[in-house]
């Protein structure tokens, strides 16, 4: 999805995903995260804001994945799309991450490869987009993803690591204050989330 936000953002992760490093950046502080049910937050100075549905690896001290929930990576599209710095920006900002509903422990990667991840956004009761896709189009193992996370860094209290995202809203799409984002992964549940501005 990215890709089409700007020429030169297409050309950069165009090269990324073949690539041997992955992409990993910093998405949140705790404090900036909410769960299910609190509001997540679309920027109030930018125009295109999506919901990015994501498999969320909970990870141990030593980078061990033990257990999985859902993420939601809140993005404003045309901040990022304008030039790729601005990247935490259109990334980092307050309600701009959701976790939950919880966290299922005890399947490994082949079985949570199995499933599939789903959103759907209501306007008014009205379904106004959804869509899905499977969790086994995540091109980079769960390992390899957890080993570029944790290399030259340490997380005392754990870590949570979001796997990117295979289904968004089409370019004319952007959510408004007021909407429901509800997140589905066959193994795990639901991730749902009303929307404000922040």
């Amino acid at each position: 999805a990215r890709m089409e936000e700007s020429d030169f953002s297409a050309t950069a992760y165009d090269k990324v995903y073949d690539a041997q490093r992955p992409e990993i950046f910093f998405k949140s502080m705790p404090g900036k995260v909410v769960a299910t049910g609190d509001a997540v937050g679309i920027r109030e100075d930018a125009s295109w804001n999506v919901p990015e549905p994501e498999l969320a690896l909970v990870m141990d001290t030593q980078g061990s994945v033990v257990g999985y929930t859902i993420g939601n990576d809140m993005s404003s599209r045309d901040i990022e799309g304008e030039n790729l710095l601005y990247l935490p920006q259109a990334k980092m900002y307050d309600r701009s991450c959701s976790l939950g509903p919880w966290i299922v422990f005890g399947p490994d990667e082949s079985e949570a490869r199995q499933w599939s991840i789903g959103v759907k956004i209501t306007r008014d009761d009205k379904v106004v987009f959804e869509g899905e896709t499977s969790i086994n189009q995540i091109k980079r193992s769960f390992d390899e993803l957890s080993d570029y996370l944790n290399r030259s860094q340490s997380f005392p209290s754990g870590s949570v690591l979001l796997t990117g995202t295979g289904v968004v809203p089409d370019d004319d799409f952007t959510l408004e204050e007021g909407d429901h984002v509800a997140i589905r992964v066959s193994g795990i549940g639901e991730l749902g989330n009303p929307v404000k501005t922040v």
